[in-house]
Formats: C-alpha cells, structure tokens, sequence
C-alpha cells in the first residue's frame, strides 16, 4: 500500500478545491449566491458597518475585487452601503433585509455540509482543524518574518 501524501499545502489546495466547487453548487441551489458572496455577506453579518477595506482583509482578497464584489451584492440587494461615520472616504456595509433572508436560507445548506465535513472527519479531527484553520487565518505572526 503506497504511503499517504503528506505534502500538507498541497492537499490543502485540492481540498479547498473540491469543497469550494461542491459549496459553490450547493450554496447557488439553496439561495442564488457563490461562496464568495455567502463570505461576504457574513462578515457583513458579523460586523455591521464594515469597510469594503476591512472586507478585504477579512476576506483576503484584493481591494480590486471587493469593489467589485460589493457592486455585485449591492446590484443584487444583498447589502447597502451608507456614508462612514466618521471616515469620509470609506463607506459602511450592511446587509439589506434581503440579504438577511439570503442567510437564513442558505444556512440548512452550510449546516448540512458541516456535518458531512464532520462524518468524514469525525467529531474530534473536526474540532481540531477548525481551530488549527481558526489560527491560522487570524494569527498575524505565521509566518514568521523572513520565512
């Protein structure tokens, strides 16, 4: 039997991959929107009256493409955009009662995908990653400078 892969970041990359593609199917099906848009629209959710700059951050994405992004959930009612309160140059994201509603249904969706993730992982792994995955995208200091 041939040893497991154990080149990490490739697996990685083929795993998000797969997922984002099967997430991408589903998410549409259940509410019209990618995981791109379902990514933007709960950072919205979990920080009402963020910047599109902020946004970018959070999402790792180039300001280029929020902009894009943002006129593309702004298009399609899913967020508004308000005057900042105290930067007057940024503006303020909310989401819109549709986009609300766009959560709320598509959340079965990610609810039912999250335990298929934790059948094949099992409860423990399952835990594990999401911290691992957790400190990874939050911590400022991997990689160390100069690696």
């Amino acid at each position: 039997m041939p040893e497991p892969d154990e080149r990490l970041y490739f697996l990685l990359q083929r795993a998000a991959h797969q997922l984002r593609t099967t997430a991408d199917r589903r998410c549409l099906a259940a509410a019209g929107i990618t995981t791109t848009q379902l990514g933007a629209l709960l950072a919205v959710h979990d920080r009402p009256g963020i910047t599109q700059q902020q946004l970018a951050q959070t999402l790792g994405l180039r300001e280029s493409a929020i902009t894009a992004l943002v006129t593309r959930l702004i298009t399609a009612d899913l967020i508004i955009r308000h005057p900042h309160p105290r930067e007057h140059r940024a503006v303020a994201l909310h989401l819109s009662e549709h986009g609300a509603a766009t959560l709320r249904a598509v959340q079965p969706e990610i609810d039912r995908f999250n335990a298929e993730l934790r059948a094949v992982l099992g409860d423990t792994a399952f835990t594990q990653t999401t911290a691992a995955l957790n400190r990874l995208t939050q911590d400022d200091t991997w990689p160390a400078p100069g690696s």
